[in-house]
Formats: structure tokens, sequence, C-alpha cells
């Protein structure tokens, strides 16, 4: 079995499950009690922030826990949208967003908040001059993905937050999902006043996440209740998870350079295989430095991506089409209709994600399986065209 698909979700350090399992079993109090078991639950939710807290160079009090990375993206857009909306009605976000940033802008717009979606280039990247001139009078948020989770497209979000700097009334938001643990992720380097996190794509466990909010931001909740999380995030912690959560956390991001090394290693020997396929079109930008060591990108156009999956399962190969969110809709791809890319071509997509625990063997034998699902499937496509 090769596991291919680690931007859709990751494998758990045993690190982590042992941990979970030992939480779990041993310190099962709620951190809201205040007998002992309660407190010394409390203790390890603490130590857990300011863990996360180290890794992102913020405050502790500046994490506020989630059930995850669609959790954390939708409390960061409508809690700030609704909690601002004295200042305007307006959201700056791209056309190629996750679908929990994309759909909830959506949500929004049915409130009465007007959204612009920018365009990309055919690089899959968002332009900091179309930011700049999205912003109006009326602008609460922007809010930009740092790594696209579809072809991997690293987006300018320095940049982007060095300009918001001159407009200290607009909160600027960056979803970090898929860049956590690979790429530099501090919200102040960033200028970002809320980050998201997920912990199932860096090898934690699913169900678990955090939203970083700078100190003097106010979000309304989505959840009311007994008032945890700084008043933030209504309901009994998931200390178990939360631990585990921190422990992959500071993992990845202890790792982040040695891994990247190899990661971009991986990247380059799997795209020049790729191009040596002539019947492949890889997806985002030639130039490395653009692009997520963690994932490459790839269209078959006149092959449905489903067949290719399929085809490689049978060598004992998992894949992707697109994000795990939405790779069961038949439609093509928004991300690369969005590129630029044909409609053959947005719904030939398939993605290959990978960790540091691949090998160059590994790769070689998933290039040198789908060469043959290639070739086995080229009169098929024909027939087909």
């Amino acid at each position: 079995m090769l596991y291919l698909d680690h931007c859709a979700t990751t494998p758990p350090h045993e690190e982590v499950v042992a941990a979970i399992s030992d939480i779990m079993s041993r310190h099962y109090g709620n951190p809201s009690s205040i007998h002992r078991l309660g407190v010394d639950a409390e203790q390890l939710l603490r130590k857990a922030r300011e863990v996360i807290a180290g890794t992102l160079t913020c405050k502790a009090d500046e994490i506020v826990f989630t059930s995850g990375g669609t959790e954390s993206n939708n409390l960061a857009i409508k809690g700030a949208v609704r909690s601002y909306r004295n200042r305007g009605n307006h959201i700056v976000t791209s056309a190629v967003e996750h679908a929990s940033v994309y759909e909830c802008c959506k949500q929004m717009e049915e409130e009465g908040f007007r959204v612009t979606y920018l365009p990309v280039d055919e690089t899959g990247a968002v332009s900091v001059e179309d930011v700049r001139n999205a912003l109006c009078d009326e602008t609460i948020l922007v809010s930009i993905m740092h790594v696209n989770n579809e072809v991997g497209r690293i987006q300018p979000v320095k940049q982007i937050g060095d300009m918001l700097k001159s407009f200290p009334g607009i909160l600027f938001h960056v979803d970090a999902i898929q860049s956590i643990g690979k790429l530099n992720v501090a919200p102040k380097e960033l200028g970002a006043d809320l980050l998201s996190v997920s912990a199932h794509k860096v090898h934690g466990p699913k169900g678990a996440g955090f939203l970083y909010v700078r100190k003097g931001v106010n979000l309304t909740p989505l959840l009311v209740g007994g008032g945890q999380e700084g008043g933030i995030r209504a309901g009994t912690e998931n200390v178990p998870l939360i631990v585990g959560m921190a422990k992959a956390v500071r993992l990845a991001v202890q790792k982040q350079s040695e891994n990247a090394e190899k990661l971009y290693r991986l990247r380059k020997r799997l795209t020049n295989a790729l191009m040596e396929m002539p019947e492949l079109i890889t997806n985002g930008s030639s130039d490395p430095n653009d692009m997520a060591p963690q994932l490459v990108h790839f269209s078959f156009p006149g092959m449905k991506s489903e067949v290719v999956v399929h085809a490689l399962e049978q060598h004992g190969i998992w894949i992707s089409t697109r994000s795990a969110c939405a790779s069961g809709e038949e439609k093509p791809s928004r991300v690369l209709l969005a590129m630029g890319c044909g409609k053959e071509r947005a719904a030939s997509g398939l993605r290959v994600s990978y960790s540091a625990a691949q090998t160059e063997e590994n790769i070689s034998y998933f290039t040198d399986c789908l060469k043959q699902v290639v070739e086995e499937l080229r009169g098929l496509r024909n027939t087909i065209k």
C-alpha cells in the first residue's frame, strides 16, 4: 500500500496516538470542574495552548481551540464580519479558496454582506494589487489562504498582510491549514489577525483544530453556552485531542526545515517524471519556489480523474482528485476553472500528496504504475473523444 493523499488527511504519529490514549484513560476530568481531576485536565489544556502558541510565536491566550479547520474558518469569517458589521459589509476573498471559506462567504452574502471573489492567474496566484484595488470604505475582512489545498500554489499572504497594515480597520484572515509544518507560519510575520489550523493535516487527530485570534480582535461566537475558550467557543474542550494536536503541531514545526528539503526533492523527482508523459499536464507554477513542497497536481485531459484514481488503486496506490471535501463531485474543478483551464482539463485533475516519510523509491513506484495506467487508458481516452 502506498498512501499519497496526505493533503486529505495524514496517519497520526504513534506518539500522538499514545498521548491521546493515555489522557483519555487517566485524565478524563472536565477542565471546567474545580476538583482535582478537573484541575489536572485544565493544566493539560493550558500546556497544550502554550506549546501551540510557542510554535506560532504568539500569546497563549490568542489560541482558540475548535473542532477542526472548517470550524476555524467559519468562526474567523462569520465571527469577524458579524462583530464588525458597524464598520461595513464588504468581504474580499479569492475564487480558489477551500470550500469552508468559499461556501461560508456565499452564506454571508445571504445575510446581506457583499463579497468580492478575486481572480487568479494561470498558476493559481492572487495578485496583491487586485486585493488592494478591491478594498473600499465598506471592507471589513480579507480572507486569503496561504497554500491552495488543490494545486499547492503559495499565495503572497505576507505581501498582502504588509499592504493591509495601511488599512488598520480591515481584518486579515489566513487559512494556514495546508501550510503549517511546511512553510513558516507566524501570524505576526504574515500580518494575520486570524489564522486557521487543523490537526489531522500534520499527523494529528481528526476533530481538532485551532484559530489564532490576535489580541484585541472581537469575534461573535458561533457556539454559545458555558463560556469556554474566552467566551469565543462554548463547549467542553476535547482535552485528549487537543493535547495530541499540540504534540503533532510541535513535531511538524520542529522538523519543518529538515522535512521541507526532502519534500522538495520528492516533488522535483515527481514533476520530472510527469513531464516525460505527454498525456499529462502539471498544474500550478513551474517555479518550485511558488509551490508548496508536499503535493503535485496534474491533469489527464479527456480522461475522468476518478478512472485514474481507481486504476491506481489496483496497484495499491491511493491518490485523490481534488480536495477531499469535493472529491465526490463530478463537475470540473472550480479551482482549475478559475486558473483558466478548459473544462476537459479541469475535469481531469489529480492530486498527489506525500509526507517526508515517503522515499524516492516510493515516488518511482508511483510514476512507474502511473505510466502503465496512462498507456492502458490512452486508447480509452481516444475512444471517448
